[in-house]
């Protein structure tokens, strides 16, 4: 469709949403505590920030159809595919469909513009098929957009060192950069793709407005023409009544494609902790998986980048290049990419991830199970194949330390539970470890954040920024002049219903609800938890919940004091 009338609901949308508030406070000193994933770079400006929330806001709000969503398409916000966290891995999946002629190689059909197939329609007679004509389909799922805006910031060339595809080398490895043309300088220099299964995007902006048209529906002014449903131009007009491009500037003069490009590149590393020396990581060197996932990189210096993202070293695990993944190809061709060919994901965050692979092949079950499944389908053919035969022959117990380094890949400092969360549940994993020795391959070596082999006073320190109950966490309901939090974390307090209160700040420990008084509702939790070691229910402390803590009750009985 052309665009007859001036398109203001798109811009509506855009001002509509205020900008959040502020995250949480900088650790002072030299020692800073890792972002959780999915947030923003510490070093924005306050402009920067305020870019990076409105955003992030954007990026999950659902775009109705009557402000452009569609008319075919597969969701109708970012997030639903970038959900863990927001910006990061995701369980939805898309189909390609095509044909595979004779000697193996993909086509598409007759008559399509693409190989991918929108899910949903605005309606029925709007809706998408796959062809009778198509002989193949492949599923994808949903790529991690974590700290692109770091990934951007990689110079080309270091790249392109990295690529060999003669495989000069003999090592087996022999990846290749995807050469392409970003939408926005498409006349421009060819720059290396980075972005995408296919390696075949390079820049963060095409990325939002390629989503934006082809998995959203949404067009804009790099790609102002409507996907029609099985390239049948004929049904948008019944379909779409919304004039193209859909995506236009508001009041600042930024479109929706640049909101969301915002967020994506201001979005921080995600934590690894700890940061280094787990013996998993050799292994993971040692067995060939650092060939393609290449651990470490530094952005570009160039002055134009902004120094939130300039000059810094980042952990991606990937080479971002293209390898003949052999059984492993998901047999779609992407611009200069063959049948074979994928990119290497990046692995930071992964312990999040679930399902892996493109393909989503290796779901479900525990961390490990996701872990040895996905290395075991590197095999037999292709690039990874030597790596995954190697992983099969290690000793199981290094088979374990590899895995638990992977595990460290999306983990906050402090977070024993793993839950992604450092609150009242990780507190005594911090109490039996304090004053301890460690090292990186110990559970306790999680609260060690200045890897001196100690568990300390300068972790107790950082452990009190990094609680988020911060309600309670910065109280001292006991009135010594020490934080709740110190507290517990190095025994002076117990906390045996794990709430983040210490034991002795309770008034009224009979009210097991918290309601103000000690009445039938608790009596009824006493009874659910009696003759086991409840640590709520048991009043006395002395291991079980029996007739002397039922006494105890009783003799609170009514409202607290």
């Amino acid at each position: 469709m052309t665009q007859t009338t001036t398109n203001s609901s798109m811009a509506a949308l855009l001002a509509s949403l205020a900008i959040a508030g502020a995250g949480h406070a900088l650790p002072g000193g030299a020692l800073e505590l890792q972002p959780k994933a999915g947030s923003p770079l510490r070093e924005l400006t306050a402009p920067q920030r305020a870019r990076f929330e409105l955003g992030a806001q954007l990026y999950s709000t659902p775009i109705p159809a009557l402000q452009g969503m569609g008319p075919i398409f597969n969701k109708t916000n970012c997030v639903s595919c970038h959900s863990t966290p927001r910006g990061g891995w995701g369980n939805a999946a898309v189909t390609h469909f095509g044909i595979v002629d004779e000697k193996g190689f993909f086509h598409l059909v007759a008559g399509e513009s693409q190989s991918l197939l929108q899910d949903f329609a605005v309606s029925e007679a709007c809706k998408e098929h796959v062809p009778e004509q198509a002989t193949f389909t492949a599923t994808r799922t949903t790529n991690s957009s974590m700290a692109f805006g770091m990934v951007e910031a990689i110079p080309d060339a270091d790249i392109a060192a990295r690529a060999d595809p003669e495989d000069t080398d003999g090592d087996g490895i022999s990846g290749r950069v995807h050469w392409v043309h970003p939408l926005e300088d498409p006349e421009g220099p060819l720059r290396a793709g980075r972005f995408g299964w296919k390696a075949q995007v390079a820049t963060v902006l095409t990325f939002s407005a390629d989503a934006a048209r082809n998995e959203m529906g949404i067009t804009n002014r790099l790609i102002p023409t409507e996907n029609a449903p099985n390239n049948d131009t004929s049904r948008l007009a019944g379909c779409d009544p919304v004039p193209e491009p859909e995506d236009v500037p508001d009041g600042e003069g930024l479109a929706f494609i640049d909101r969301v490009t915002d967020f994506q590149r201001y979005l921080a590393v995600p934590p690894q902790t700890p940061k280094s020396g787990m013996a998993g990581e050799s292994i993971f060197v040692s067995v060939g998986c650092a060939n393609c996932h290449v651990p470490e990189w530094t952005t570009s210096s160039a002055p134009a980048l902004e120094p939130a993202l300039r000059g810094k070293v980042i952990r991606p695990y990937s080479d971002f290049l293209l390898h003949d993944m052999g059984l492993l190809g998901d047999g779609v061709t992407d611009g200069y990419a063959g049948e074979l060919e994928m990119r290497t994901p990046t692995l930071w965050n992964l312990r999040t991830r679930d399902p892996m692979l493109h393909s989503g092949a290796a779901s479900g079950g525990t961390f490990s199970e996701r872990v040895r499944t996905a290395i075991a389908m590197h095999g037999p053919y292709g690039e990874g194949a030597a790596s995954a035969e190697s992983f099969s022959t290690l000793p199981e117990a290094d088979k374990e330390r590899l895995v638990a380094f992977l595990d460290s890949l999306g983990r906050l400092e402090f977070d024993a539970t793993g839950d992604g969360h450092v609150d009242p549940l990780d507190l005594p994993s911090f109490r039996a470890a304090f004053g301890q020795a460690t090292n990186p391959n110990l559970p306790s070596a999680v609260h060690d954040i200045d890897q001196d082999g100690i568990v300390g006073a300068v972790d107790l320190a950082m452990l009190v920024q990094a609680y988020e109950a911060v309600e309670t966490g910065s109280a001292d309901c006991n009135g010594n002049g020490i934080a709740d939090v110190r507290d517990i974390a190095t025994g002076t307090s117990a906390d045996a219903n794990l709430d983040g209160i210490p034991d002795d700040c309770v008034a009224c420990p009979a009210d097991l609800d918290d309601n103000g008084a000690v009445d039938g509702d608790d009596l009824g939790i006493m009874l659910g938890a009696w003759g086991t070691p409840n640590p709520v229910a048991d009043l006395d402390d002395n291991g079980v919940v029996d007739g002397d803590d039922l006494g105890i009750m009783l003799g609170a009985w009514g409202p607290c004091q």
